[in-house]
């Protein structure tokens, strides 16, 4: 005979839905997520030939390009004696491990909560807790590893004569800023776990977030959609050209490490944002000849359209691109939406959520690098010694863009989603 009380069975119900989120599976969703990002990261900068540095120092770069790629600082350091200077900074995120870490990490985050309708809010906060101490824990260790330096050859002539003389060995290397490296990584995690909540259809809400669920969820879905399917169309296009022009190593280091970078600044190009940048010295970007040409020259070069047509002329391809792919997560947007939305709200929810979209491809895309070395003032941090690279986005721009292409394509797609049977009432209005 059962001795259980009604006022008991929630109680037995919640114990039962924290074991199939407690520790263990916390730990399996980070360790996971984790390893996934390290094994990214690795086979990128092998492929890129990182595998040949010295002092053993690949572990060290793969563990930064994590805490990079999570948004963690990275410092460039350098000592190079009583008689000699250097300067450095480094700004880039490699979204392909952090596309792949977002994905594992939401996954599992996703995975104990599902066939279910409704959690409780401090059901999900306990949950998240988890992952996130875990988390901190797992990102600590990798922020500390991420530290090496490297002797630095002063070559021949005046600079090397110098070196010679006094004694100076110039050393480079670069250092994680472990505060501001789990700041940023606790801030990225909770991005992911959000985001999770709010792309997932089956995924439960806490029962007062419910009523925004139908205004939310299918708009981060298509936007989800359209970056994937931009990732997944420049991948294909990648190993195309790896297998029919040669350098597979230089392709697969591009797709591993930063083919997001790429085909999402592409996506904002061909809705007709500008970017402005300059690469100078031996640093280069993963992207087309015609791109890095914009880039070399003596001042801040202009990157959109009209500049790129004018050394390709198969740049306007992106505008179709664009429209055909936004027409598509339009419609995904518009079907799976209750039937008694209107027309002009799904092209409001598209406008909002596209630009949201373009505001954080232009955060996360920006790239900014510099180094020097003077030994005396001879070099003055320039010459073959230094190198200069930055691209950033004019951000209203884009986003004005971004909320006119959303407005068109979300009342258009949604036209022809009216004859899909949907959830809710239908309304002939």
């Amino acid at each position: 005979m059962s001795t259980r009380t009604p006022a008991s069975v929630p109680v037995l119900a919640e114990e039962r839905a924290v074991s199939r989120h407690g520790w263990a599976q916390a730990l399996a969703a980070v360790l996971t997520g984790l390893a996934s990002m390290v094994l990214t990261a690795g086979l990128g900068l092998w492929a890129a030939g990182a595998g040949d540095l010295p002092d053993g120092a690949f572990p060290r770069v793969v563990a930064a390009t994590v805490v990079t790629a999570v948004g963690g600082n990275v410092e460039l350091t350098g000592d190079a004696g009583d008689l000699a200077e250097t300067a450095g900074g480094l700004t880039v995120m490699p979204l392909s491990v952090t596309l792949v870490g977002a994905l594992v990490i939401g996954a599992g985050f996703l995975r104990p909560l599902r066939h279910r309708a409704v959690a409780g809010a401090t059901e999900l906060a306990g949950w998240a807790v988890r992952i996130a101490v875990l988390w901190v824990l797992g990102l600590t260790g990798l922020a500390f590893a991420a530290r090496q330096t490297f002797a630095v050859s002063l070559g021949e002539g005046t600079l090397g004569d110098i070196g010679d003389i006094f004694g100076d060995a110039p050393r480079i290397g670069f250092a994680a800023d472990v505060p501001l490296t789990l700041l940023a990584g606790v801030l990225w995690l909770a991005g992911v776990l959000v985001l999770a909540l709010l792309v997932s259809r089956g995924a439960p809400l806490p029962p007062r977030l419910l009523r925004f669920q139908e205004s939310v969820r299918p708009a981060a879905h298509a936007m989800v959609v359209l970056l994937l399917s931009f990732v997944a169309l420049g991948t294909v296009i990648g190993l195309v050209v790896a297998v029919t022009r040669g350098q597979p190593a230089q392709s697969l280091a591009l797709v591993l490490l930063g083919m997001p970078n790429l085909v999402w600044l592409a996506l904002t190009i061909g809705l007709g944002a500008t970017w402005e940048g300059r690469v100078d010295g031996p640093f280069g970007l993963p992207m087309p000849h015609a791109l890095d040409e914009v880039l070399r020259t003596s001042d801040t070069a202009t990157l959109n359209l009209g500049t790129l047509a004018d050394f390709d002329g198969k740049v306007w391809w992106l505008v179709v691109v664009d429209a055909v792919l936004l027409l598509a997560v339009a419609f995904l947007m518009a079907a799976r939406s209750p039937a008694r939305t209107r027309a002009w709200q799904h092209a409001v929810h598209m406008a909002v959520a596209l630009a949201l979209t373009v505001l954080m491809i232009c955060l996360v895309g920006r790239i900014s690098a510099h180094y020097g070395l003077s030994v005396l003032g001879v070099g003055d941090l320039g010459g073959n010694l230094s190198g200069t690279l930055f691209l950033h986005a004019q951000l209203w721009g884009a986003l004005g863009f971004a909320l006119l292409w959303g407005l068109v394509t979300g009342f258009l797609g949604a036209l022809p989603a009216r004859r899909v049977h949907r959830r809710g009432e239908v309304d002939n209005r």
